[in-house]
């Protein structure tokens, strides 16, 4: 009988983390979605006895704030704990433990002036919520045996009835995303991992003609046109060769 890979995933009651519960390959892996009750990011102790109670081969590590972007900016005391702390507590625990760590982040930390960014490429964030996800990085890539993967994904239907079409990115449906997020969880370092790039506008048409166009340059507080499309040759590279 082969021995199933465990995984814990903080944050496996949010949007994502459900999405993981309906797809992931139960045969494969023996995956664990602890509640803030059992293991608590901002907490060190509870982290480290969950941890060494379930004896994970991985983490991968979701559990922080995103949306509503605005929180970032009227609450940042809380965006602090939860995607910097937090991510820290869990990477601090991770390299006592020798856990493998995949830190999910974001491609908003790209600058969003030219697009095609590579991994290796400068990163500046552009609004408060992308900060605090590199704050998470700025951890993650201290410890050897981490991944950060530099994502962007949506809810599968687009959810909205406006879609920006002077900003650039490279939206893939969670669904799609799980499935390549468990092809690359051996790997380490950084990943962009999403889909074509594309305004967000063109990516919600191709499934709803009737989604109406608006400006991301209001949104972002910004006078250009947004472009964090990711290169993803790297990602390609390692998805034909598995």
């Amino acid at each position: 009988m082969i021995k199933k890979k465990k995984i814990v995933i903080t944050g496996g009651s949010g949007r994502f983390g459900n999405i993981i519960k309906k797809t992931y390959n139960k045969s494969k892996f023996n995956i664990f979605f602890p509640t803030k009750k059992n293991l608590n990011i901002l907490n060190l102790n509870s982290i480290k006895k969950y941890l060494k109670l379930k004896k994970p081969k991985y983490l991968i590590h979701l559990a922080g704030l995103s949306r509503p972007m605005y929180l970032h900016d009227t609450n940042i005391e809380k965006s602090i704990d939860l995607n910097i702390i937090g991510t820290a507590n869990i990477t601090k625990i991770c390299s006592q433990l020798k856990i493998k760590l995949i830190y999910v982040s974001t491609s908003y930390v790209y600058p969003g002036n030219k697009g095609n960014y590579k991994e290796t490429d400068p990163i500046y964030p552009i609004n408060n919520y992308a900060l605090s996800k590199m704050g998470g990085e700025a951890s993650v890539r201290m410890y050897n045996n981490s991944l950060t993967i530099r994502a962007s994904m949506t809810e599968k239907p687009f959810i909205h009835n406006e879609a920006f079409s002077d900003f650039v990115t490279n939206f893939i449906y969670h669904e799609d995303f799980v499935k390549l997020l468990f092809r690359v969880i051996e790997k380490k370092g950084i990943i962009n991992l999403g889909g074509k790039s594309q305004t967000v506008y063109d990516f919600a048409r191709s499934e709803n003609i009737k989604v109406k166009k608006i400006s991301a340059k209001k949104f972002f507080g910004l006078k250009r046109k947004i472009d964090i499309g990711m290169n993803l040759n790297k990602l390609k590279k390692i998805v034909k060769k598995l």
